[in-house]
Parts: C-alpha cells; sequence; structure tokens
C-alpha cells in the first residue's frame, strides 16, 4: 500500500496528465499537423496568386498553399540554417520569414520598392536583400528583421551625375560575406559582415551590365554573365587582391544576336569535373568552359535560348529550360558526351527546376499548365503531377547547406 507522500506524488501526476491531455485536445490543429523533418520540404512560388505551396519532397505531395507574400512575379527563396525558415523575396520589395513546420507566416516587412533576390550569411545571422529599386543592398536581422545596414548602390554616371544601380546577383560566400553586381554600373562589391563595422569593397569596370552570378561550389568564384557584351566577369575571392578577370570573351564574335525575351539566369550551379556549363545570351547554345583557365572549349546546340542550367548533383547530366517562345521543353545534356540525351514536354511555359537533393527526382513548372511534374532522372519517368497555381521558382531546404544557393 502506498505511503501519504507516495499517494500524493501519484495523484499530483494523474491530475497533470488529466491536464496535459485536455491541453493537448484545445489546441489549434495547425500544432496537431504530423511530425517531419524539413529536411524534407520546399517551396514552390505560385506567381498568380502571391502565394507558395509548401511540398514534401519524399512524399512528392502538396502540404499545403499559403498565401499573403505579395508580388511574386519574380521571387527567390532562401532557407535559414536550422532550414526552418524560408525567407521569400518579392517582386514588390517585400521580405518574408515563412514557418515550414507551422506552415504560417512567421514575419514581413517590405524593404524597397523593388527587389530581386537575396542570400543569407555564412553564420546563418543576417539576411542580405538585392533592390532594384531604390538600389542597393539592405541586410536584416534574420530573427527579427531589424535593419542592420544599408548599403546605397552609387556610381558615378558617364555625365558626371551620380545615381543608384540596380543590384544584381547577390551571393553568400565565405567568412560572413555577400557579394553582389550593380547593373548599370558596371561593378562587382563585397561586403564583409564580420568586423563590427561591415566593410564595403568595390571593383569597377568588370564589364558591360552584370545581370546575374554565381559562385562555384567552394565558394572560391564568383561569375557574373554581362548582356551588354560577350564574356563574363570572375572575382577569385581567395585571390581578390587580383581584381576581376574577364572570361569567355568574344564567344559570340561575328554573329548576330537573337532578339532576347528573358534574361539568363545563373543561379543554379552547373559544374561538372572541370567543367563549367553556361547560358548563352541571345544564342540557342550552352557554353562549356574548363574551370582550369576558364577557357571556351565547347557549345552545345540546344532546342532555344537557355535560361537555366543546371547540373545533377552527382554531375553526370545538365538539365537545361528555355526562353520564350521555345519554352515549351526540357532538354539534358550527358556530360561526358557533351549531347543532349533527351528532351521533355512536361506542359506550357517551363522554366523553373530543382532536383531533390541527392538528384534521384528532378521537380519542373509548367506554369501555363498549373502543374509541378516531377521525374526519375535516371529513367526519365514521369512519377507525379501535382496542382499549384502559375508555379516558377522550385526551392528545397538543402539549400540551406551549400555556399551561393
Amino acid at each position: 500500500m502506498p505511503t501519504p507522500s507516495r499517494l500524493k506524488t501519484l495523484l499530483a501526476a494523474a491530475t497533470l496528465t488529466l491536464m496535459n491531455g485536455s491541453q493537448a485536445l484545445a489546441e489549434p490543429p495547425a500544432l496537431q499537423a504530423e511530425l517531419r523533418g524539413s529536411g524534407d520540404l520546399g517551396v514552390v512560388i505560385e506567381r498568380a496568386t502571391g502565394s507558395v505551396a509548401l511540398v514534401d519532397t519524399t512524399a512528392r505531395t502538396v502540404l499545403r498553399h499559403i498565401e499573403g507574400f505579395g508580388d511574386l512575379s519574380h521571387a527567390s527563396v532562401k532557407f535559414t540554417r536550422d532550414a526552418r525558415y524560408a525567407f521569400v523575396f518579392g517582386r514588390d520589395g517585400g521580405l518574408t520569414k515563412l514557418d515550414l513546420l507551422t506552415g504560417e507566416i512567421a514575419g514581413r516587412i517590405v524593404q524597397s520598392g523593388n527587389s530581386i533576390g537575396g542570400a543569407i550569411s555564412q553564420d546563418g545571422r543576417f539576411v542580405a536583400v538585392g533592390n532594384y529599386e531604390p538600389g542597393g543592398v539592405k541586410v536584416f536581422d534574420v530573427d527579427t528583421l531589424e535593419l542592420v545596414i544599408d548599403v546605397p548602390a552609387n556610381y558615378e554616371q558617364a555625365d558626371g551625375n551620380s545615381a543608384q544601380a540596380k543590384v544584381v546577383g547577390v551571393v553568400d560566400v565565405p567568412g560572413n560575406i555577400f557579394v553582389f553586381s550593380l547593373f548599370e554600373a558596371g561593378e562587382i562589391w563585397t561586403l564583409d559582415m564580420t568586423p563590427e563595422a561591415p566593410k564595403l569593397t568595390k571593383y569597377r569596370n568588370v564589364g558591360s551590365m552584370p545581370y546575374d552570378a554565381l559562385t562555384t561550389p567552394n565558394g572560391r568564384y564568383y561569375i557574373a554573365g554581362l548582356f551588354g557584351e560577350d564574356g563574363m566577369a570572375l572575382l577569385d575571392l581567395w585571390n581578390p587582391e587580383n581584381g576581376v578577370q574577364r572570361i569567355l570573351p568574344d564567344y559570340g564574335q561575328g554573329e548576330e544576336r537573337l532578339p532576347v525575351y528573358k534574361m539568363p539566369h545563373l543561379e543554379g550551379w552547373a559544374m561538372a569535373g572541370n567543367r563549367a556549363f553556361f547560358p548563352a545570351v541571345g544564342r540557342n547554345e550552352v557554353l562549356v568552359a574548363d574551370t582550369q583557365d576558364w577557357s571556351l572549349t565547347e557549345r552545345i546546340e540546344v532546342h532555344g535560348q537557355p535560361i537555366f542550367v543546371m547540373s545533377r548533383p552527382d554531375e553526370r547530366q545538365v538539365w537545361v529550360t528555355f526562353a520564350h517562345p521555345n519554352n515549351d521543353r526540357v532538354q539534358v545534356i550527358d556530360t561526358q558526351s557533351l549531347e543532349v540525351i533527351q528532351t521533355l514536354e512536361p506542359g506550357e511555359s517551363i522554366l523553373h527546376k530543382e532536383f531533390t537533393p541527392r538528384g534521384e527526382h528532378i521537380w519542373i513548372s509548367a506554369r501555363d499548365s498549373d502543374q509541378v511534374v516531377v521525374y526519375d532522372t535516371r529513367t526519365f519517368e514521369e512519377l507525379a503531377r501535382l496542382p499549384a497555381e502559375s508555379p516558377s521558382g522550385i526551392f528545397f531546404t538543402h539549400r540551406a547547406h551549400q555556399i551561393g544557393l
């Protein structure tokens, strides 16, 4: 028979259990959701409705459609270090923090008139936003969304007047550094967030109209595409004192460019061994460079003007999507033979795609078909079609742990 003190303990425990049970029944439905790891999650931008689809990449399902993100006509996403939160950068200057586990917006500010993307620092403390209007970069605290530093993109025009440039190609690199390009100015800047007073370094005359950029997977090279001329601008971040080098110059010398309906994008990695794959501006070609000296080695003829050129995580394939009016297909290039080995037709208005973390599947947005199509990358078998409202960008949480993505 229990002692009086033991009896009191048992009664207290029973009462606590009953209370907890009552509280569990009273909790809102959102908190009773099935437990899942954030590594299985991703978001699909639904540009027409200012919403995102929260998806499970293993189950290949849409978990929820979430509204309230503003203008997503050109939107991108970055994930926090713990892969719990997604920061959505909207075209209306909105910076929205989404809790992936609850499926609810955890914070939102409108920090400019027009923004084009951003990055999260290596230590996970800062989120930087690149702005078209009024230009410049703003850096915010990831937890509070409080402004940390405002960096205007001021430059001197040919007539001697000062103006602000559109900022593009914002990426994070090792050392808590953000790197970005100034479109009208033809400059690349680095912003070191390590010191108490962030340090800004400017590289001028890098080429005409840098329109987007990428970093190599190890964070060493920052490469900006040039819209105003053939070629690219490369900054070696291991040896920044050497300044910016021009690579792939005059790859279209003597040729007439086709009309450019959409600027190519460079955010996705397209590296395979000692080769880098780039979209050619105004040409139906994918360019191949030797990463040992960044010389042009091959030009692969493809279906249209490439927009996204991305390598599968194992670097065995490169998948290519195209600009209007040839944006009805996806082509796959074998990285050994450098030949197109497959052409797929997932639907209407194909641009954006994303590999699962190990590359066994690829998710592709068919914007005007209101679907996301999932393929097996080995067999090219279609695995699923998921409903989405005018889907565009697709972003999975494994990006949280990769440099520059």
